[in-house]
């Protein structure tokens, strides 16, 4: 082992079995600050992991007796918020892709330029900075819903993350939007406990919840007898929330009459209690989320437009899980965790379980995973969860006909699943043939992730070879 030397920027331990390569990197990294340390394999890697704290990993592949993967996947049991970047030979691209689907946040092809190392490095440690950060989250919401539920090595909820980072400690207000069950509450509750009011309340509403006719008085208040029942006064959730955050949920399911009364508490800093005529000042941060295409909802006239602009100062969008499958393993494990504390038993998955749930689209996002983790978990029989313990609802997809070229006539039957497939082979192969040798780049142009890219064209027989890309 080398000892560290330099400014510390970073602690960064590189591994690879050649010296020259191994120092030659280490220089490299040392000139930009950052604290280097070296090992010469896998094993020594592992002790130094076991001894140090290391902020992020630098490994090559290719070594004996220890492999790259082999190093990823123990490394990440010794410390899973380490941050990994494999080294790679451009040949060797799959099993780096391979690498990073097992938890590894990037890769980068040897021989490589210095400012793409320093480039790659950088991002790294600012993910795993963001990762420490997360950890630091108040006790409850580290408790009730853990680490995993919220970070994913995928590249859309590293995005997410950075994204909740910058916005947490500013005051504005913020707009979560997505699917059910992809855990907006779960953003809010990250954006506030990294927020400078994280010791004060975390008030959540959820609107579909409460009729309309007790969403107004839940949320300002009311006075002795302004209703039926009103039988003492009440303080409502921002006055609860005040100095801390109210989260707002579902909000495009309020009526006109109520979005009205919200706007002007967001933009008065104050409430009025439901059958009083003063106002009571209030300190509260917004967030608020919606599972509809709100600007659709504003353009047919259901919700206020200088409401939505009011709200959505900064509009964050949490991935479906089907967008980012590589999670899954992660997310799984955290969920099989929390069960086996609580039945008291080993559970543990197989690889092809892993696999098999990998390859569904979830429709209803990471809660739906949780629930099928739980369900696997009280009901199998043996502690080893296998595919048959997780019965995912494929549906038959719905038949649509096709109008054939020229007329309105209908053309061949085809599924949609079907269809779906054809579109995604299409573009890939069509991104493929502009950029045959950077999946990367093709992964860029799709909008999608290099894991999720490789996974789809492993499901649709798609390969890299020569020039172009073969269907086998």
């Amino acid at each position: 082992m080398t000892p560290p030397t330099g400014q510390r920027k970073g602690r960064i331990l590189v591994v690879d079995d050649q010296r020259n390569m191994r120092t030659t990197t280490a220089l490299l990294l040392r000139s930009e600050g950052y604290t280097v340390d070296e090992a010469g394999s896998g094993e020594e890697a592992l002790a130094w992991l076991a001894d140090h704290q290391i902020d992020l990993l630098l490994t090559d592949l290719k070594m004996e007796p220890m492999d790259g993967i082999a190093l990823l996947k123990r490394a990440m049991e010794i410390a899973p918020r380490l941050a990994v970047i494999v080294m790679t030979a451009y040949g060797s691209i799959e099993t780096a892709v391979e690498a990073m689907r097992r938890g590894a946040y990037d890769y980068v092809t040897k021989p490589f330029k210095d400012g793409e190392l320093i480039h790659r490095v950088d991002k790294g440690l600012e993910h795993a900075g963001l990762i420490s950060a997360v950890d630091l989250f108040a006790g409850e919401f580290k408790e009730r819903h853990g680490l995993s539920s919220l970070v994913g090595r995928s590249q859309a909820m590293r995005d997410l993350t950075t994204r909740i980072s910058r916005v947490a400690a500013s005051e504005a207000t913020v707009l979560v939007q997505g699917e059910s069950g992809t855990g907006k509450e779960l953003v809010a509750r990250a954006i506030h406990a990294l927020s400078g009011r994280s010791r004060s309340p975390f008030v959540p509403v959820n609107c579909a919840a409460i009729t309309e006719s007790l969403l107004e008085s839940e949320l300002f208040g009311h006075a002795r007898g302004a209703f039926t029942g009103a039988v003492k006064a009440r303080r409502g959730l921002f006055e609860e929330a005040h100095g801390g955050t109210i989260f707002i949920d579902e909000v495009t399911e309020t009526a006109p009459a109520f979005q009205s009364k919200l706007l002007r508490v967001l933009q008065e800093g104050e409430v009025r209690r439901v059958g009083e005529s003063t106002s009571i000042k209030v300190d509260v941060r917004t967030v608020a989320a919606t599972n509809r295409d709100i600007e659709l909802e504003v353009a047919d006239k259901r919700f206020r437009q200088d409401l939505y602009y009011r709200l959505a100062v900064v509009t964050l969008v949490v991935p479906p899980l089907r967008e980012r499958l590589e999670d899954v393993p992660t997310l799984a494990q955290h969920f099989l965790d929390r069960a086996n504390v609580r039945s008291r038993r080993p559970r543990r998955f197989t690889d092809s379980a892993l696999d098999h749930l990998s390859t569904y689209a979830f429709p209803g996002n990471v809660r739906e995973l949780e629930n099928l983790v739980e369900q696997a978990a009280a009901l199998a029989e043996g502690d080893d969860l296998g595919p048959d313990d997780f019965p995912l609802r494929r549906k038959t997809a719905e038949q649509v006909f096709v109008p054939a070229p020229g007329n309105l006539a209908p053309g061949p039957v085809q599924s949609l699943a079907d269809a779906v497939t054809d579109a995604e082979r299409r573009a890939i192969t069509s991104a493929l043939e502009q950029s045959p040798h950077d999946l990367s780049r093709v992964a860029e142009v799709l909008g999608i992730s290099a894991t999720t890219l490789w996974r789809k064209m492993k499901r649709l027989g798609l390969k890299t070879s020569g020039e172009e890309p073969q269907a086998s």
